[in-house]
Order: structure tokens, then sequence, then C-alpha cells
């Protein structure tokens, strides 16, 4: 199932408290940086349900990233559940995942800000979609790096992985069709997203029939 480790290479292999706890920093503030794109307009007092009901692209734009961090975020907490141990290459990788999920605030302010213009709003589509379907690979590249280098913990049995290799990949083909119907219907696009995103947060169990115990987290 899993590569033993290679001698000589356990002084360079590193315990995940750190990994993980920088992590979940990370995921908090890209999705608590969500949420200052939604405001109303100073001068809305006269007019303030109107105002709040006209900012209805923000909401949607809020939503559909939250709804993508956490989907992300429960991935990684999947992928860390199962970690032993990491090593100096899986925590550059790591490091990618994080850059491309604490840039996603821009393109969501995109997304918000260009609905409904043409032009812009299949440019802010399309930049988002590129942004999911990175992180989206690199989710996958993560897991699949941890079993071919042995990080995983031996008591993973192969079935186990071998299902949350197959549920950390679907959603690759979805968001290159989106990105490419961003480019002509951005808006159905944009509902792709969000359906993705709703789709890989339900709690259908990556592992079914596994009982966690108390030092594992059962998967999303």
């Amino acid at each position: 199932m899993t590569e033993e480790p290679v001698p000589g290479r356990r002084s360079r292999q590193l315990r995940t408290g750190r990994f993980e706890a920088f992590s979940d920093g990370v995921f908090a503030i890209a999705i608590t940086l969500l949420v200052l794109d939604i405001a109303v307009p100073t001068d809305a007092a006269d007019h303030l349900l109107s105002s709040v009901a006209d900012q209805w692209p923000v909401y949607l734009a809020y939503f559909i990233s939250f709804s993508t961090i956490g989907a992300i975020w429960l991935a990684h907490s999947t992928i860390t559940d199962y970690l032993e141990r990491t090593d100096p290459i899986l925590s550059r990788m790591n490091l990618l995942l994080l850059l491309l999920v604490s840039f996603l605030p821009f393109p969501t302010r995109l997304l918000a800000e260009y609905q409904g213009q043409v032009l812009g709003e299949r440019v802010a589509a399309t930049i988002y979609g590129i942004n999911l379907l990175l992180a989206s690979v690199l989710v996958s590249l993560l897991w699949r790096y941890s079993v071919r280098e042995g990080l995983v913990r031996p008591d993973a049995e192969d079935g186990e992985v071998q299902t949350l290799t197959k549920r950390l990949t679907p959603s690759l083909a979805g968001y290159l069709v989106l990105i490419v119907c961003g480019l002509f219907v951005p808006f159905v696009a944009i509902l792709g997203y969000l359906a993705i995103a709703i789709f890989l947060i339900m709690p259908f169990g990556i592992i079914r029939g596994r009982k966690p115990d108390d030092n594992r987290r059962a998967a999303p």
C-alpha cells in the first residue's frame, strides 16, 4: 500500500504539528477576509433594504468562496489526519496550496464587482476557476505524494487510501469544463463552482464503515 521510508531520510522527515497549525491559521484568515467585502454604501440610509438586496452578487461570491475554502480545508484536514510525518517537499507543496487559498479573496471580489458586466464577468469567472482548479490539483498532489513517499500512517488500510485518492480528484474535470463555460456563460460557471463546493462539503463519508478512534477524526 505505502512505500517504506527510505533509510537515511528519517532526519529529513518532520512532525506534522506545526504543518497542521500553520495551515489551519491560513485557512482561518482567508475565510475571514472574505467577509470584508460585504458592505452597504454609506448613503443608503433612506433605502437600506433595497441597497442590501442590491448586494446579492457580493453575497453569492462570498458563499461560493466560503464553501470552497471549507471544502479544501476538509480535504486538507483528512490528509493530515492520515499523515504520520511530513518532509521538506510536502511542506513546500503545502505552502503552494496555502498561497492559492489565501489568494482566493481577490478573485472573489472580482466576481462580486463585475457581475453582470459581459467582458468583466468572463475574466473574473476565468480567473476564479483557474484558482480553484490549481488548488484542487495541489490537494490531490499532496495526498498522492504522501502515499508515494510513505508518509501516511502504516495502519491506514489499502481500501481507505484508494477511496480517499478517488474522492480527492473528481472535481478536476468539472473545473476544466466550467472554466471553458465561463468564457461564454460566466454565470452558469459561477453556479457550477458553487455546486462543486457544496458537493465536496456534503458529509457523504470518504471512508465508509470506518470507525474513528480517539486519535483520528472521521473523514468528512
